[in-house]
């Protein structure tokens, strides 16, 4: 593939448009969610959707795949998938008389992990070196995964027979969490008219290539960050360790994830620095899913901590 220029924040901008609006042609979310998945698409992290059923989880990552013309993978997690499954095994060649590598579908560009809680803890565990380390070691061998590489995981959060908590390490790979809610009544009758003809995202033509996202990706990282927006940061993370209705505040990595996510915020709106209206923009979808409250914290919500930690602490 041709290799691209550098983009400046304003090419990411419209970049980003391009995408926002190639999306919600083919699926009816809301704007924020579809800006949170760009937003990490740029930032190099990953979704978490926790939604009902049928709301349009796994048409958002289709539509998104399409719409880099990247390759799309979907993992249906069940009780007895295996690590296997997810990042592939070695299997032997008899007529070469060897072992060759069969890769797994974590080895997509965008890969749904629809239902992630309904893995078993260890298959779950297989996750966290893609997620976090971008590559898979099997039979002591590493395998380098594509880039880009967004991992777009779904769970019910109505249903909990048969499933397994994500413990707090695996909530903490994900930059954003997300939820899609039931279309407005228009939309939802525009949407019935819409998919009567046939599957609107096949319907999708690519309005990018995987080449120029991952310069849309360098240039988000190329964004100014000063030291005062940093030290906010961190402020805002000790707010909710410090917060007597947690049990478990924002981690160092939260803070990370925060500050790679305003960058790109900052990128997508065509700037070359990120600022507090970035950071407070963002802080409710990459913060709320890390804290873990008190038992004691009665009619008390994770959303509560993260949007009084923003009151209370001062943007200078």
């Amino acid at each position: 593939m041709a290799t691209v220029p550098e983009l400046d924040p304003p090419a990411v901008a419209a970049l980003a448009q391009r995408l926002m609006a190639n999306v919600t042609g083919a699926v009816k979310a809301p704007a924020s969610a579809v800006r949170n998945t760009v937003v990490a698409l740029l930032a190099e992290g990953h979704v978490l959707i926790e939604d009902y059923p049928g709301v349009g989880k796994t048409a958002l990552a289709r539509a998104l795949a399409r719409s880099i013309d990247a390759e799309y993978a979907r993992i249906q997690c069940t009780v007895d998938l295996l690590p296997g499954d997810v990042v592939g095994t070695n299997v032997y060649n008899q007529r070469e008389g060897r072992f060759e590598f069969r890769p797994g579908p974590v080895f997509a560009n965008v890969v749904l992990v629809d239902e992630i809680n309904r893995a078993s803890p260890k298959t779950q565990s297989g996750l966290l070196e893609c997620m976090q380390e971008r590559h898979v070691t099997v039979d002591v061998h590493t395998h380098e995964l594509a880039r880009p590489f967004l991992v777009v995981a779904t769970q019910n959060p109505i249903e909990h027979e048969g499933t397994y908590p994500l413990p707090e390490a695996q909530l903490d790979r994900f930059m954003v969490r997300i939820s899609l809610g039931y279309p407005e009544a228009d939309d939802e009758a525009e949407m019935l008219a819409q998919h009567a003809a046939g599957d609107r995202v096949l319907d999708l033509n690519p309005v990018t290539e995987v080449s120029e996202v991952l310069a849309a990706q360098e240039a988000a990282a190329a964004v100014h960050a000063s030291p005062i927006l940093r030290r906010y940061i961190v402020s805002l993370l000790d707010q909710t360790r410090s917060d007597k209705r947690t049990v478990l505040g924002a981690s160092p990595r939260a803070g990370l994830m925060l500050l790679k996510a305003a960058k790109a915020l900052a990128a997508l709106e065509g700037r070359d620095h990120a600022l507090p209206d970035d950071v407070q923009e963002l802080a409710p979808a990459v913060l709320t899913h890390r804290l873990l409250l008190a038992p004691e914290a009665v009619g008390v919500s994770r959303a509560d901590v993260v949007r009084d930690a923003l009151e209370r602490v001062p943007a200078r």
